[in-house]
């Protein structure tokens, strides 16, 4: 497996990882997974801008597009300085309605463009004209850039066999609790040159109570959430915590101030139970 890190003196909240096709994305971003439409998100959203986060990351399927939009809007931050994620839903897929969705996704968002649109899941049969619709909103450019969310190898390599663009982000769960479950993909990602976003970071809570975590956390008197956070940053992961919660968004930042040694991301790499806390695509043919 390619056990590339990112030194810790090279990366601040303000980081940027470039996509393949020139665009600067942030390392570090809130998830609005589950976050209720209306005041929870906006909430949620204007903390995390507060905090200097400028990644958000929502979808169709979220049903909080609105209030995300409305956030970025209200928040007094240059549109260009904030990079929107969304998502198009298994139900929208296919050519002509993924583009009906994604003008609908942007009607509701309240904005001129989006950063960066995924397909949110690899559904049979419609994946490939979904991509090609990407394809036709990237080059009338009201998305900048184009990605997928949960393929695995054979969806990138239909992809490839099938279209002229290779998806500048692959966004999938990983923590040191799944990370050995998808090492190839991890690997064939990197040779492709797509960007690895990670969702579920903190496998929705479920590990951190883990003794060996704990103990890592201890030695560098940090919280275990931010020793996830921080295990993904170095694996050079764009990661995406969810949170609703004012002082744990803030905290979730707070992750740029210590490094985890060789012998810290060995550890935690070797953690893999194979847990999927989501959805698990590996099944979709």
């Amino acid at each position: 497996m390619d056990n590339t890190t990112v030194a810790a003196p090279e990366l601040t909240l303000a980081s940027r990882v470039r996509l393949n096709n020139g665009l600067e994305m942030p390392y570090l971003g809130l998830g609005v997974y589950l976050i209720p439409e209306g005041p929870p998100a906006v909430r949620a959203v204007r903390w995390a801008l507060e905090a200097g986060y400028r990644l958000i990351d929502t979808a169709s399927a979220y049903g909080n597009e609105r209030s995300v939009g409305q956030a970025i809007r209200e928040s007094g931050i240059p549109r260009s300085e904030v990079f929107v994620t969304t998502k198009l839903a298994t139900t929208e897929q296919g050519y002509e309605s993924a583009l009906k969705a994604f003008s609908a996704s942007l009607n509701r968002l309240g904005l001129d463009y989006v950063d960066l649109y995924l397909i949110h899941w690899p559904v049979t049969a419609r994946r490939v004209d979904s991509w090609k619709a990407l394809e036709t909103l990237a080059q009338d450019s009201r998305c900048l850039a184009i990605g997928v969310s949960n393929y695995m190898i054979r969806h990138l390599q239909e992809v490839f066999d099938c279209c002229a663009t290779v998806p500048a982000v692959n966004q999938i769960e990983l923590s040191p609790y799944i990370y050995g479950m998808h090492s190839g993909l991890v690997d064939f990602c990197r040779q492709q040159g797509i960007v690895l976003e990670a969702y579920s970071p903190l496998a929705k809570a479920r590990k951190l109570n883990d003794p060996r975590l704990v103990q890592i956390a201890e030695q560098h008197g940090k919280t275990t959430a931010q020793v996830l956070i921080r295990w993904a940053l170095q694996h050079d992961f764009v990661v995406i915590p969810k949170s609703a919660d004012r002082g744990r968004i803030r905290e979730n930042a707070a992750v740029f101030d210590f490094s985890l040694s060789p012998e810290d991301m060995a550890r935690l790499d070797a953690f893999n139970l194979s847990l999927a806390t989501g959805w698990d695509p590996r099944g979709v043919p």
